[in-house]
């Protein structure tokens, strides 16, 4: 990790500023810099460590959540702005949704300054290997905040050189077709997949990992089942995640919880994850403060999490006997030893009242009556000080891990289909599932697989791009489950004479919602921000989308 947090320093001595050209989020380096900087290759494997971290805080800290999670009908939270995720009625004003926009294109901004500067400034003083390795991390960097802005946005503008746009005062792109976006990315990857090495320094990406995001493009592709090149994608998504199944030598981590500890960032089951430490606000993983149900877990007051939950849906979704499911939230009983490590763990109640003054609640009683687990470590304490104020936790952001790639394997190896007894497929399936402790399926459709992701990747924002899928593969049905989503029930404390304890869910009673959220297919897009239309009126929604010419 040392190359890491060296970067960030680093980068604040480039001078990487924002500018307020909005959607292009310019980060502009001063030139002669640039030229005098990428002279070696420690030069230049520093600046691409700058596309792991700092640059993705601001889609990372709001948005990534309350698309992925909130939107999508895992987690339960209602509150102001961020409440509008889960209702859906979010506007091109939320402040969250700017920002996950924003900082989308401002991680695109940091790869396009090594893609359009670093070649120049190196050559001739730099092995051309080195210089195509560098364009292979940056270009996957830049394909995977496309694919992206592809799901959330659609049509979106893409942005190849900031610099070069500012110098010539072409500001004002017009939006590109969501079909040229996903060509964009996958040609970036395909660059990526070719000139990245496989194997590098822990934290970096390899070749494994565009493959496995190329897997997923061509899955995303194929799922319009319409579509006359569906059945060739699929082959093409089950062809790539075959070569990084086969070909990578990673592996399962053999405990799902291990995953989600510190001490295992990196782990042989990760292919990117987002890079984090502890310190300052903006360089570490926010997840836990916004998450954290109280104190008595972090240490300190950044717990914002005690109004969040799985929701009832997401909870009935789970298998019993289920492994995973305590490691992605909270229920009554559990315990972590991991956290409170002093007071020999932490167990979770329902309520949990200071023990010197019964009156005093120090953990209130939750929506549905649990909390977030994953992504919650402890306290600086608990994690050798790997926790620190400012939101600052030092545990990495998975966005692409192997047992995404078993799942592309199978869903692709389904295609079209309606069931699948596909043996390699089943045998990676059924691999995710043992090690969730469940028994082994003997043939699988496509809403088996759905479940298995929305569980496997519980609350990592993941679960909005497996909808997606659905969606194209039939809207009807898709926005039908979505609506049939049990995403509103809470518990409510039974105050009469005989009720339960408050440590007890049957001192609850079910509350169904007033009425019914009711979503429909215009949502499965979200809007570009207010404040870009503003500035830029050919992101307007009646401005048509062109085809970007490659």
């Amino acid at each position: 990790m040392k190359h890491f947090k060296y970067i960030l320093s680093l980068c604040v001595a480039l001078s990487f500023g924002s500018c307020s050209k909005e959607f292009l989020e310019i980060e502009p380096q001063d030139r002669l810099t640039a030229d005098n900087f990428y002279k070696t290759p420690g030069e230049i494997k520093a600046a691409t460590a700058s596309l792991y971290g700092f640059p993705w805080f601001d889609f990372n800290d709001k948005f990534f959540w309350l698309a992925g999670d909130v939107m999508s009908g895992n987690m339960y939270y209602t509150y102001d702005q961020e409440g509008q995720f889960f209702y859906f009625s979010y506007s091109g004003g939320n402040a969250h949704l700017t920002s996950g926009w924003k900082g989308l294109f401002r991680v695109v901004s940091y790869a396009n300054s090594i893609i359009n500067d670093m070649p120049r400034a190196a050559a001739g003083k730099v092995d051309q290997v080195v210089i195509d390795r560098a364009l292979g991390e940056a270009r996957f960097v830049r394909a995977y905040c496309y694919y992206m802005l592809a799901e959330y946005w659609g049509d979106v503008p893409i942005v190849e050189n900031s610099t070069e746009l500012v110098a010539t005062n072409n500001l004002f792109l017009p939006k590109n077709t969501r079909s040229s976006v996903l060509e964009f990315v996958r040609r970036d990857l395909v660059f990526a997949a070719d000139n990245l090495p496989a194997a590098d320094a822990p934290g970096r990406v390899t070749k494994w990992a565009a493959k496995a995001l190329l897997a997923k493009v061509h899955l995303t592709l194929a799922s319009n089942l319409n579509d006359a090149a569906s059945a060739e994608n699929f082959t093409k998504a089950k062809d790539y995640a075959a070569d990084v199944l086969t070909n990578s030598g990673l592996s399962l981590m053999p405990n799902y919880a291990d995953l989600f500890k510190i001490e295992n960032n990196n782990n042989p089951e990760s292919l990117f994850a987002l890079q984090w430490m502890e310190g300052s606000y903006a360089f570490g993983n926010s997840r836990q403060a916004n998450w954290a149900r109280g104190s008595q877990i972090t240490g300190n007051s950044e717990c914002w999490g005690g109004g969040k939950s799985a929701t009832y849906d997401f909870v009935s979704s789970i298998e019993p006997g289920d492994k995973r499911r305590a490691s992605i939230f909270m229920s009554l009983g559990d315990h972590y030893p991991e956290i409170r490590k002093a007071d020999g763990g932490y167990t979770y109640n329902i309520v949990s009242r200071d023990p010197n003054d019964q009156n005093i609640v120090l953990e209130g009683a939750a929506p549905v009556l649990n909390n977030a687990k994953k992504y919650i470590v402890g306290s600086a304490a608990d994690t050798d000080g790997k926790v620190s104020t400012g939101q600052a936790t030092a545990i990495n952001q998975y966005m692409i891990r192997l047992a995404d790639v078993y799942l592309t394997y199978a869903e692709a190896a389904l295609g079209a289909a309606a069931s699948s007894s596909d043996a390699q497929a089943l045998t990676y399936l059924n691999a995710v599932r043992s090690r969730a402790g469940l028994p082994a399926k003997s043939s699988f459709t496509f809403a088996d697989i759905l479940r298995e992701r929305r569980v496997e990747f519980g609350f990592e924002s993941m679960y909005w791009f497996d909808v997606k899928r659905a969606f194209y593969r039939d809207a009807n049905a898709t926005i039908a489950d979505l609506n049939a989503q049990q995403r509103e029930i809470t518990y409510q404390r039974d105050f009469s004479p005989n009720a339960a304890d408050e440590n007890s869910v049957a001192g609850y009673t079910v509350v169904p919602p007033p009425s019914p959220i009711v979503i429909a297919a215009s949502h499965m897009w979200m809007p570009i921000p207010a404040s870009e239309i503003v500035t830029n009126a050919l992101l307007a929604p009646s401005a048509p989308a062109e085809d970007y010419k490659f």
